[in-house]
């Protein structure tokens, strides 16, 4: 804990508690409203002269909120950790219990999003394509069959990070197959998804299953996905709450899991659909809505030991790397986040295992001269409980970020205070458009972490972490603002 009292005199701190009895912590201690009380005080003349002239620095202000909030009652019993740090001379300006492991909630998506950055480059896209094997006769019927070639495409139909909807991608292939002169299909429609198979997996080990009636699952929402095509009939008699308004089971994982919607009488909403196979329904109804007849089925392929010939008919490319970055920072979203862990297991070990990608972000931290004691790499999103990071050692991440070509796009990202993302709430006075970080909740944990512009235009890195806090989490945020407040002027 910080002992400010080593800071100013013992006369000093008499004075200055009269003041702070009177006003805030930031109020400097030489003010015309002191000339007018002094005479009150009965000090002798040389105490007061020393008073009048005494001003705490920023440095003190952010320390004397330190020790505020440790006897804070939403934060006495909790455990938490705080570090403003220097990027320029790499030395901690104040802190506190800033090498104790806490759960870093959503701030875990900083190291997911940065290795994704790091290894596949921030203009790196998932390709999504439409070929047909076969021949074209002079009657313009397709003696063969048509695939859909994904490649994991997190963003696929969703619009986000500006990512074309099923609609639209359906429309760009309708028109390759048009001008291919295709006007019938005598085959199936193949989807071939061998990568992500669907971006259908397990949820990851000790994830937050229940909170406050929900269930989490770290994959996100897919508002712009028809339910109609993804339901499942639960039996009546299960073990399932009308209460419990946020219940489904997934029809892939044969799990609970976190949704949106609770249709009831049984009828649960899934947010786990097979991305690839409704796009190819969605072709295969299009196109006869066209009339380009399809003789077949709609069906997966996941392996192929004896591939056709096939010829590209066209292509999708989803946004880049830095538009998805940018969207999961902003929004905090967990099925991208998921999605980049996969992305960079499989570039770099050839498998699309969450395990995989765990593999390759810790590796590429350690090579990055991370410090991984305290370090517990779950999941890339953050909604495991088992996650933990120091507040040092996010820091120091942070720091070493600053050096790289891609830390304006890095910086980008992440949500400014009173402006954008998940900060647009916070710092709406103090502190507005001067708090780059990103944001971390869950049930009792709350968490920020990133770069803050000063007053003088200096960036310095922070992290604060808070587990186990009474209260509500607004009460948190108020004290996170309030702690921070005086490091604008550092």
């Amino acid at each position: 804990m910080v002992n400010f009292r080593k800071y100013i005199s013992g006369a000093a701190v008499l004075a200055s508690g009269f003041f702070l009895a009177q006003s805030t912590v930031s109020t400097v201690l030489y003010s015309q409203a002191y000339d007018n009380q002094k005479t009150n005080l009965n000090l002798p003349s040389p105490v007061t002269s020393v008073v009048e002239r005494t001003i705490l620095s920023a440095k003190e202000l952010v320390d004397i909120n330190v020790n505020t909030m440790v006897t804070d009652p939403v934060l006495k019993n909790a455990e938490w950790g705080f570090v403003v740090y220097d990027p320029k001379t790499k030395k901690v300006i104040s802190s506190y219990n800033e090498n104790t492991p806490l759960v870093p909630a959503s701030t875990t998506k900083l190291l997911t999003t940065e290795t994704a950055m790091n290894l596949l480059g921030e203009n790196y896209r998932w390709m999504t394509q439409l070929e047909y094997s076969g021949s074209i006769d002079e009657n313009g019927v397709l003696n063969g069959n048509l695939y859909v070639v994904g490649s994991g495409d997190p963003s696929l139909g969703t619009n986000k990070g500006g990512a074309l909807s099923y609609r639209e991608i359906v429309s760009d292939f309708i028109s390759g197959i048009s001008h291919e002169g295709i006007k019938r299909v005598n085959g199936d429609i193949i989807i071939q998804t061998a990568l992500f198979k669907g971006n259908i997996s397990r949820l990851p080990e000790n994830v937050v299953w229940l909170e406050n009636n929900n269930y989490y699952l770290p994959v996100g929402t897919t508002r712009e996905i028809s339910p109609a095509n993804e339901k499942l009939i639960v039996k009546k008699g299960g073990n399932f709450s009308v209460e419990k308004k946020y219940f489904y089971v997934s029809p892939y994982a044969n799990q609970m899991v976190y949704a949106d919607k609770y249709e009831g009488d049984g009828i649960l909403t899934t947010k786990l659909p097979d991305a690839p196979a409704y796009l190819a329904n969605t072709l295969r109804a299009s196109m006869v809505k066209s009339g380009i007849a399809v003789s077949g089925k709609v069906t997966p392929r996941m392996t192929d030991p004896m591939p056709e010939a096939r010829k590209l008919v066209s292509a999708y490319k989803s946004p880049t790397l830095g538009d998805i970055i940018y969207y999961t920072n902003q929004h905090s979203d967990n099925s991208l986040a998921e999605a980049l862990l996969k992305t960079v297991g499989f570039q770099k070990l050839g498998d699309q295992t969450s395990e995989s990608g765990r593999i390759v972000v810790t590796t590429h931290l350690k090579e990055h001269a991370f410090d991984v004691n305290g370090l517990s790499y779950i999941d890339g999103s953050g909604l495991s409980r088992s996650n933990t990071v120091t507040p040092i050692s996010q820091a120091k991440f942070l720091t070493s970020l600053m050096d790289e070509k891609y830390y304006k796009t890095y910086l980008t990202s992440l949500p400014v205070g009173g402006q954008s993302g998940t900060l647009k709430r916070m710092f709406i006075g103090t502190g507005n458009g001067q708090i780059f970080a990103k944001t971390g909740t869950l049930n009792k944990v709350k968490t920020l972490a990133g770069y803050l512009k000063t007053n003088s235009g200096k960036t310095l890195v922070f992290s604060l972490m808070v587990n186990n806090y009474a209260g509500s989490v607004d009460m948190v945020k108020k004290r996170m603002e309030k702690l921070l407040e005086p490091a604008l002027d550092l």
